[in-house]
């Protein structure tokens, strides 16, 4: 029972607790809804108020739009005015321009038509006296032709014979007065250009003294008496064949006293070989193991001697920043010779006078004396090379960077590029000199003889010519003329002609002055 009881009461207790809270939330609904209407009617009239006041500001600037629309129009307006009220002048201008140009159009025309007035009465003129002209012209014909008839009569000799022979007359005249004319033009060109290239020329060989050449294409080495021979020859010539197999050169041991030639095609390695075979001698220990020390050692001594002299070269002649290997090429030429000049000493020679005619003319001397320097610079290995030396020359240059006026001053100084620059013509200038002056080089007797033959017999072959003589080593031939064949002016062609049949058949270094001498003498005996 007491059970029961106490969930009745239980029971009881929630349902007034139910009651009791519908009752609170009701209130709190009802006061939360009042407040939210008074805040939404707050709001409303607030919206009311910036609705009225945006109106406002509004129709402000919208009159503000419509005022400044106004004032842009009314500019607008006043410009297009300003505009077409100039254009109404230009036009009226122009009005007026046309006005006055048809005026002096019509002025031309008047004046036109009276000249065309004119005109037609003087072609009326022309034309009789054309035809007047034309009758005048007949008539002279007609002499013309008669006064030939009677020419042709008197002389005997056809027209087509008589133009002939004028003809012939004119072109004999014709050829004389060319010959004189090229007589005294090249008297005027010798007196202007030849005497100051030759002043030049004279002054660069005076101011370089050259030594006279003696060198020879195989070497010899003196020995100290001949017993020497059988040591240098050794037991079954195993110390000939030994420095013969160390050097690359042949020993050449015959009947001469006291000698032993050394031949071979690299003069460095005749060098070595004759180096070596000194220092064996002056020994006296010759055997393999000691000739291959000793030319090991020359080698040694002619590299360094090569270096020294590639870099004295270039402190004598004042010329720096050359690279060493191309130094090294050019004291290699010290050992290498061309018609026995010695190339190192016709290298420095070409570059002296180059440098002497560069000061003359004007130009860079020192570029002049690098490029004279170099000119010959591919024969230190034109033995190994196959090519022209100049080309091989000019490809060392460049690959070492050399300058591109040096390169083709190398490459064109015999011709295998044609001349573009003055340093260019310089080197060959240079060149020539240096290799033409007597004694600079050895030719064979045969050779020589040969050439000055064949000079003689050149300038004999022509008519009128009595005799010829090749001098100065055959660098000038002189042609006596029979002076009742040959005239003044005759013999300036046959210069002309002797020197052209000259470079057509023969080959020689430098150049070859044909002198032409007429003579005219009278005799007479007193009695």
């Amino acid at each position: 029972m007491r059970f029961e009881l106490v969930i009745i009461l239980v029971l009881v207790a929630c349902g007034i607790g139910y009651v009791i809270g519908n009752l609170l939330r009701k209130r709190l609904s009802d006061s939360l809804v009042a407040n939210a209407e008074g805040l939404a009617a707050k709001m409303i009239e607030d919206a009311k108020r910036q609705t009225e006041v945006m109106a406002m500001e509004a129709a402000v600037q919208a009159k503000d739009a419509v005022y400044q629309a106004k004032e842009e129009f009314e500019r607008e307006t006043m410009e297009k005015r300003r505009d077409l009220q100039a254009m109404e002048k230009r036009l009226q201008q122009k009005e007026e321009n046309l006005d006055k140009k048809a005026s002096l159009f019509d002025q031309r025309d008047a004046e036109f038509l009276k000249r065309e007035s004119g005109l037609a009465s003087r072609e009326q003129g022309i034309s009789s006296r054309e035809q007047a002209i034309g009758q005048k012209e007949e008539k002279v014909d007609a002499l013309i032709v008669e006064q030939r008839e009677r020419l042709e009569h008197i002389s005997g000799m056809t027209s087509a014979e008589a133009k002939k022979v004028l003809m012939d007359t004119m072109e004999d005249e014709a050829k004389l007065d060319a010959a004189k004319r090229i007589k005294a033009m090249e008297e005027e060109a010798r007196e202007t250009a030849d005497k100051k290239s030759k002043e030049i020329l004279a002054l660069a060989m005076q101011r370089y003294a050259g030594e006279y050449v003696a060198e020879r294409s195989v070497s010899v080495v003196a020995l100290p008496s001949d017993e020497m021979k059988g040591r240098i020859i050794g037991r079954e010539g195993r110390n000939i064949r030994a420095l013969e197999a160390a050097t690359g050169i042949d020993l050449i041991i015959d009947d001469t006293p006291e000698a032993v030639i050394l031949s071979g095609f690299n003069p460095v390695r005749r060098e070595v070989a004759k180096l070596s075979l000194q220092k064996l001698i002056a020994d006296g220990r010759i055997h393999p193991g000691r000739i291959e020390e000793v030319v090991a050692k020359s080698q040694e001594e002619i590299e360094q001697a090569m270096k020294e002299a590639g870099d004295q070269a270039a402190f004598d002649l004042g010329v720096h920043g050359i690279h060493p290997e191309i130094l090294k090429l050019i004291g290699r030429l010290k050992y290498r010779t061309s018609y026995s000049q010695n190339v190192y000493q016709h290298s420095l020679e070409v570059a002296f006078l180059c440098g002497i005619m560069a000061a003359e003319l004007g130009l860079n001397v020192k570029q002049a004396k690098r490029a004279g320097l170099l000119h010959d610079l591919g024969k230190a290995v034109d033995h190994e090379i196959e090519g022209s030396h100049a080309v091989i020359g000019a490809d060392i240059a460049k690959k070492y960077g050399e300058s591109p006026k040096i390169i083709h001053a190398i490459m064109a100084h015999h011709e295998d590029e044609k001349p573009s620059t003055v340093l260019a013509v310089l080197v060959q200038a240079a060149d020539a000199l240096s290799g033409a002056r007597p004694g600079a080089r050895r030719e064979m007797m045969e050779t020589y003889v040969k050439r000055l033959d064949d000079l003689e017999r050149i300038a004999t072959s022509f008519d009128g010519v009595q005799t010829s003589f090749a001098i100065q080593a055959g660098r000038e031939i002189r042609v006596m003329v029979s002076s009742e064949l040959v005239s003044d002016d005759r013999a300036v062609f046959l210069a002309k002609d002797i020197a052209k049949k000259i470079e057509t058949e023969m080959t020689y270094p430098g150049q070859i002055k044909v002198n032409v001498i007429r003579e005219t003498r009278a005799t007479e005996y007193a009695r």
